[in-house]
């Protein structure tokens, strides 16, 4: 999430359901569990996930380039696909990216229910991002009710060499536990 002041940020806190039921996400141990012991999995949480700045995204996430090797899969959902496709469309990334994948990714500030902001901008020139990962996935679901499908589009027109996915039903904003196809797709890539 990212807003536009403090106010903004203050009366989300104050006004947001709160719920104790567990969160729905492929991203916690369904990918270990899938992927095995024949890949390191790095997820960094990264600072102010509610009230997030691109600039101190950047800083945290270039702190993890030492520990990282060549032949690197990326891995951005939401907000996190739009820093990746941000970061890499505007930076040499230092390692080679064997794939890149960004899961409903905003691409830019048309979202109804939240403002996107903080940085998080992308420029006209997108190129880069291809340069930097040529096997370039954009994963999209038809009944996304936080970054409509119609970003899909606005992405397709910048990144012509980009594979973009557009799915059925992904329940929402990809609030699945599993996610069968971005394991076929992981392990495609690496098999290649």
């Amino acid at each position: 999430m990212t807003f536009k002041n403090k106010k903004d940020y203050l009366y989300w806190l104050k006004t947001r359901e709160v719920s104790v039921e567990k969160k729905i996400t492929w991203s916690d141990s369904y990918l270990e569990k899938k992927l095995g012991n024949n890949f390191e999995i790095i997820k960094p949480r990264m600072p102010l996930q509610d009230n997030a700045k691109y600039e101190e995204w950047k800083i945290y996430f270039e702190r993890f380039f030492p520990q990282l090797r060549n032949d690197i899969i990326l891995i951005g959902s939401s907000l996190g696909g739009i820093f990746l496709a941000k970061y890499l469309s505007e930076h040499k990334f230092p390692k080679k990216i064997l794939a890149t994948y960004l899961i409903c990714p905003p691409f830019d500030n048309s979202l109804s229910s939240e403002d996107l902001v903080g940085g998080f901008k992308l420029k006209s020139d997108l190129s880069l991002l291809e340069k930097n990962s040529k096997n370039l996935k954009l994963l999209f679901s038809k009944n996304d009710d936080v970054v409509p499908v119609i970003h899909a589009e606005k992405y397709r027109k910048k990144l012509p060499n980009a594979d973009i996915i557009v799915y059925e039903n992904k329940n929402g904003h990809f609030k699945i536990s599993e996610f069968p196809e971005i394991i076929r797709m992981i392990k495609g890539d690496v098999r290649k």
